[in-house]
């Protein structure tokens, strides 16, 4: 027993976390090499290693994945302080190369020379596409203003399908179900955006982040573009690019005639907050919302303005849930963008709240109330539904009816509720930043 918990401690010693493991650096000159707090890490490395996110085999890996900062020209290297070399039953060690370059594209370097020669190439690396928008950003630290540019590009330009699949790596390590997508389908367009500084007095262009568009056929003449991935790099994020990105997108799609309107694939929660912000600032702007409607609630009048002035997706789709435990776990603030029924209805309810005084019991009491009825919609359609189901499986039916009761429903909404009020609230501050 005792020689069988040596052996279990000695091998748990060669297991390791491969999210601690990887080190990621975006390298801008030599020096950033041996700068250590330029590291970061993944969220996720589920895709390439496991669920479980660990290898074993290594005492104290590391696993470096650099990248230029422009073209995003790859250094891929692997350390360790010692590796298992005894066989034991049922128990291989991984074979970390071969998982990863699974996943990164061919071209990247395992020598740091090598890797530095191919980083004095940045220098003459240009964005793809053409210019849509630029913008600044005072960076309190340095105590200046750095510029911005986005650029909108297809998988035609040349050179951009190679820097693509650089580029698009990032997503396994920060979207929980990122996939690489089919570049060849000439309807994905590609949104970049780029920092441009000085380096020896002539331009230089980081990567900062990017979008993909799908343009779907709307009949019978129309095209309904839909946002599929979405990602600012860790060392730029906080800074306000993704609402940069997202509002420059949806004014480009917004000037062509033949848009009908524009949506997004599979939102994550972080997203529609994003979206949210943006929405509520363009809209605010509309007559349709001003105060004095606002507070008369939410009307066919403002579905239009927004559809038509900024292109807002009117439906979305709808997810009957019902079960209690299921709509906790689908509830409209863990998948918002499936329970709106109109995008603007969650726009017109954020810029309502900035015209209710909410230490007024009346006005409180009057958007407290006017909220929860929309909260309150996948509760009656759910309702409806298993009536309609009822008739073919009363057992069924009989059970359900048994789970939901109206305190749970009364405690879900009230604490949705509190939970949409303090998001609303987290957009209108930043709304007052702008």
């Amino acid at each position: 027993m005792a020689e069988l918990l040596n052996l279990e401690k000695k091998l748990a010693e060669y297991k390791c976390d491969t999210n601690k493991a990887i080190r990621l650096k975006l390298v801008r000159f030599v020096e950033d090499l041996e700068d250590e707090t330029m590291s970061f890490s993944p969220l996720y490395s589920h895709q390439v290693f496991g669920d479980e996110e660990s290898v074993f085999g290594y005492k104290d890996l590391e696993i470096q994945l650099y990248y230029s900062t422009c073209s995003l020209t790859t250094f891929f290297n692997i350390k360790y302080s010692s590796k298992v070399v005894e066989k034991y039953d049922n128990v291989e060690v991984d074979n970390v190369e071969s998982k990863l370059l699974e996943f990164i594209p061919a071209g990247y370097c395992i020598n740091l020379d090598e890797f530095i020669v191919q980083l004095e190439k940045d220098a003459s690396f240009r964005p793809f596409g053409f210019l849509i928008h630029s913008y600044t950003v005072y960076d309190e630290k340095e105590g200046l203003e750095l510029n911005y540019e986005i650029y909108k590009t297809d998988i035609s330009c040349p050179g951009f399908r190679e820097y693509h699949e650089r580029l698009q790596t990032f997503l396994i390590w920060f979207i929980e179900t990122a996939s690489f997508i089919d570049v060849d389908d000439d309807k994905w367009q590609f949104f970049l955006v780029f920092e441009k500084y000085l380096e020896d007095g002539l331009p230089r262009f980081a990567t900062v982040g990017y979008m993909t568009v799908y343009n779907f056929y709307a009949y019978p003449d129309k095209m309904r573009p839909r946002i599929g991935q979405m990602l600012v790099l860790p060392p730029f994020q906080g800074e306000g690019h993704g609402a940069q990105l997202l509002e420059t997108v949806q004014k480009f799609y917004t000037r062509d005639p033949a848009v009908l309107d524009i949506t997004a694939e599979e939102p994550s929660e972080d997203f529609v907050k994003l979206r949210d912000f943006v929405l509520a600032k363009l809209c605010q702007e509309l007559q349709a919302f001003v105060p004095e409607k606002l507070k008369k609630g939410f009307s066919a009048e403002m579905i239009e303005d927004a559809r038509r002035t900024w292109k807002i997706n009117k439906k979305a789709v709808t997810l009957l849930c019902i079960k209690f435990n299921e709509l906790r776990c689908y509830g409209s603030d863990q998948t918002p963008a499936k329970y709106f029924k109109h995008h603007s209805r969650r726009v017109y309810e954020i810029l309502r709240l900035r015209v209710t005084n909410m230490s007024d019991p009346v006005q409180s009491s009057e958007y407290r109330l006017d909220v929860k009825r929309r909260l309150a919609i996948p509760f009656k359609k759910n309702k409806k539904e298993a009536t309609r189901l009822s008739r073919l499986m009363p057992e069924d039916w009989l059970a359900q009816q048994a789970e939901m009761s109206v305190s749970q429903e009364q405690e879900y909404l009230e604490e949705t509720y509190q939970t949409t009020l303090e998001q609303y609230r987290r957009i209108l501050e930043r709304l007052a930043r702008v």
